[in-house]
């Protein structure tokens, strides 16, 4: 094995990298689950989530990753055969509704091209259509992961109201929480999903629910079946400050710190930095000449950028002598996309000298695979950041 001095670089819009501080954190001595000191840690941390979510209501913590938590917003609300709208924006809204047509669910699938956001008039369209109120819920990822995409969700739920349709919103904040702006009560969301290991600064191994107060009403009549992920008995022993199962505790001293970082940050002081960096890279990106695969400038994502190669070129090519030469992992293609576009992380734990360094290692491995690009995207890029 090749020795490596310095850290490695890793630029994937999840995981990202752990702080130091987060690290010690997770290393103190486990306790007794069932102790005074734990529940007065799951009773601080609870309270501390609440702003993250931008919600006074419930937040359910699961030991699992993401797509439990999709499953858990699935099954805690609706029946086998209940109809579902999914909106298509990319790699991961499509294993959702394969997940919803995998628990028993009827799947209307609207179809997008992964460069666009969920549309707010196509939803509306079809809610209206929907006359016999036999949609139950609406899905619809945030910030989509693999395409660098971030749907517009009050526009979303405005569209909804438009129609007077009863159907619940649930969106995955997977990739956007404690990153993008998001205001689950504002924007009145039923369910918002999330995981541990982007904004939030974790290793994997937590996923979230924040719950209203009308998908509670709605858990109470669902009918698909659920053990693990039944919100009831978390909510019921949460409110003592313990789980109804043993859960995982060092990663909850993690999060602790990790909700003391953001707080001492200020959450609109850590959205704004997202902001700068985003628009940091998507200038490297032009300055290159090259395409961001977002279409839309109103939902480009501050989570992460796609960047969509010239047709005669390979992006995993690109991704493997950045690996190779420079120990920095870019995010790789998913499903139609693979080979044609590679993605940068810039969410989580990060400052403007470690966007420097990404963008100088992304620009270099793209002059070494051969890529005709200017190099004035680098100075293009370092403007931004010396500008704000």
């Amino acid at each position: 094995m090749t020795s490596r001095s310095g850290r490695h670089f890793l630029q994937i819009p999840g995981p990202t990298n752990v702080p130091d501080q987060v690290l010690r954190a997770m290393s103190a001595p486990t306790i007794d689950h069932r102790g005074p000191d734990f529940a007065a840690l799951t009773t601080e941390l609870l309270a501390s989530l609440k702003p993250v979510f931008g919600t006074a209501g419930d937040v359910v913590v699961f030991p699992g990753s993401g797509t439990g938590a999709w499953e858990a917003a699935l099954v805690n609300t609706l029946s086998t055969g209940d109809r579902v709208l999914h909106v298509e924006t990319g790699h991961f809204a499509t294993l959702w509704q394969q997940m919803a047509a995998g628990l028993g669910l009827y799947v209307d699938f609207v179809p997008g091209d992964w460069r666009h956001g969920a549309s707010p008039e196509a939803v509306a369209e079809r809610l209206t259509a929907d006359s016999a109120r036999t949609i139950k819920a609406v899905c619809v990822v945030h910030n989509e992961t693999s395409t660098g995409v971030t749907s517009r969700v009050s526009a979303i739920r405005q569209a909804m109201d438009t129609t007077g349709h009863p159907a619940l919103l649930l969106v995955d904040t997977i990739s956007s929480l404690g990153s993008i702006d998001y205001r689950h009560d504002e924007w009145g969301v039923d369910v918002t999903v999330a995981g541990s290991q982007k904004g939030l600064m974790l290793p994997p191994g937590l996923g979230f629910n924040a719950v209203s107060e009308k998908a509670l009403a709605a858990s109470r009549t669902a009918r698909l079946r659920r053990s693990y992920w039944d919100w009831q008995p978390i909510i019921e022993a949460n409110r003592c400050g313990f789980f109804p199962y043993t859960p995982a505790t060092n990663l909850l001293y993690g999060l602790a710190e990790a909700l003391r970082m953001l707080q001492a940050e200020g959450l609109p002081a850590v959205f704004a930095r997202h902001d700068r960096h985003a628009e940091a890279t998507r200038t490297a990106v032009r300055g290159w000449g090259l395409e961001v695969l977002c279409a839309d400038e109103r939902e480009y994502s501050s989570s992460l950028t796609a960047v969509l190669m010239p047709e005669d070129q390979d992006a995993d090519k690109v991704r493997k002598i950045v690996l190779e030469r420079f120990d920095m992992s870019l995010g790789a293609g998913l499903g139609k996309l693979a080979g044609r576009i590679f993605r940068i992380g810039h969410l989580g734990h990060f400052n403007d000298l470690t966007l420097a360094g990404t963008l100088a290692g992304v620009q270099m491995g793209l002059q070494l695979a051969g890529v005709r690009v200017d190099p004035r995207g680098l100075t293009d890029a370092l403007d931004v950041l010396r500008a704000q």
